[in-house]
């Protein structure tokens, strides 16, 4: 066999160094140097010396050849450990940190981006292997900006403040705090079936589900802490809450998750933890609106980014986005949607009191509340470009339980 160079353009000497004792060190640091289709001459000394040589040639996919005192090595077409069906497949190979695949092979599996998949590494079946289906421009800054937010229950909320309401007033916190609860139960969940199911190299993203995960996870704990805060227990979780959440769970499709919890449900949720901050009645109520508002933003900008990248791409999925709204509306459209035991306890947390012009005020509020909910649905809607008209009629169309 002759090489296909048989001009070597590097030469070393591993003498009586066996490839056992780490002459392979030597040798594989002499082809980093040489590109494929290269050849690299090892001289060497001592019985049967190029044995090993030509052995370890073949395992890493080099071309070698005897030649009376030496040996000349061709370099393969693949990097040492390199995954070499990438190249035949058609797939991009993890050339460069940073540098982002249009799909992930499976052989890539948990490797970290960049490095060199050795060959024969087993293959994961990841769902989410393609860039349009879970990528956005702004996940890396969005997980900066998270850990940057990050803050502790404990401390960040003075659980110790001493202060009474009226009973009603109380009934009432717990009421809404027992529906935020489950609320962010789902907002956790969702997120959370998801994130096993993104390929790792596509890391931004999968970092960014995970910390939104821990955001809910800690909105649960407050949101309960504070529900207990007074009372030995939760209030009522209505039916109609919960097969609005439910609807969730059969959403497979992860853009279509994105704009039902994030862009419409979480969205709405951000006007509704304003509305609490603007009408808590106790400082603790108060602090804990304030917190979760700006995890809940965050976790919308996700959803947005997402999806305008995705619309760029693929223009055309824009009607599957509206058919989602559309099927959920028809699944919940028998429905109670949200409980009237959380309607009247938000009325009455806006109101501030039971005398008849008080409630007047606060049935006002929830009022302009829900119709700031769907003017801020609308208002993302366009800026997905849906036209106007419809953006409006589907932004109506979103569950009466709010997310």
């Amino acid at each position: 066999m002759t090489p296909p160079d048989a001009s070597p353009r590097a030469t070393i000497a591993i003498d009586a160094l066996g490839m056992d004792q780490g002459a392979h060190l030597l040798v594989k640091r002499a082809l980093a140097e040489v590109q494929p289709g290269e050849t690299l001459r090892v001289d060497g000394s001592g019985p049967h010396w190029d044995v090993p040589l030509l052995a370890w040639c073949r395992q890493h996919g080099h071309a070698a050849e005897t030649c009376s005192d030496h040996v000349l090595v061709t370099r393969g077409p693949f990097q040492q450990g390199r995954w070499a069906g990438a190249a035949q497949a058609g797939q991009a190979s993890l050339d460069a940190v940073g540098a982002l695949a249009e799909r992930a092979p499976p052989v890539w599996g948990l490797a970290a981006r960049g490095a060199q998949v050795e060959a024969g590494s087993p293959g994961f079946v990841f769902r989410l292997d393609e860039k349009t289906a879970v990528w956005a421009e702004n996940a890396a800054a969005l997980y900066r900006q998270a850990l940057a937010s990050q803050w502790d229950p404990e401390t960040a909320i003075d659980w110790r403040q001493d202060f009474v309401l009226p009973e009603a007033v109380e009934d009432a916190v717990v009421q809404v705090m027992t529906y935020l609860v489950e609320n962010e139960n789902a907002a956790l969940l969702v997120p959370a079936r998801h994130l096993g199911q993104v390929h790792p190299h596509f890391r931004e993203v999968m970092q960014l589900l995970a910390i939104q995960c821990a955001d809910e996870a800690r909105h649960v704990e407050v949101f309960t802490r504070r529900a207990l805060l007074h009372r030995a227990n939760p209030a009522l979780s209505g039916a109609g809450g919960q097969a609005s959440l439910r609807t969730l769970f059969d959403s497979p499709d992860f853009s279509t998750s994105a704009l039902l919890l994030s862009v419409l449900g979480e969205g709405s949720f951000v006007n509704l933890l304003g509305f609490l901050q603007a009408h808590a009645p106790d400082p603790v109520t108060r602090q804990i609106a304030r917190l979760v508002v700006r995890d809940e933003a965050r976790h919308v900008a996700f959803g947005m980014s997402h999806l305008e990248y995705r619309l760029a791409r693929e223009p055309g999925y824009r009607g599957a986005l509206q058919a989602a709204i559309e099927q959920r509306y028809d699944e919940l459209s028998t429905g109670a949607g949200l409980n009237e035991e959380v309607f009247d306890a938000l009325v009455l947390l806006a109101a501030g009191g039971l005398q008849a012009s008080e409630l007047r005020e606060g049935f006002a509020k929830v009022q302009l509340l829900k119709r700031e909910m769907a003017q801020g649905r609308r208002m993302r809607l366009v800026r997905l470009g849906f036209e106007a008209e419809r953006a409006g009629a589907l932004a109506e169309l979103h569950t009466r339980n709010f997310m």
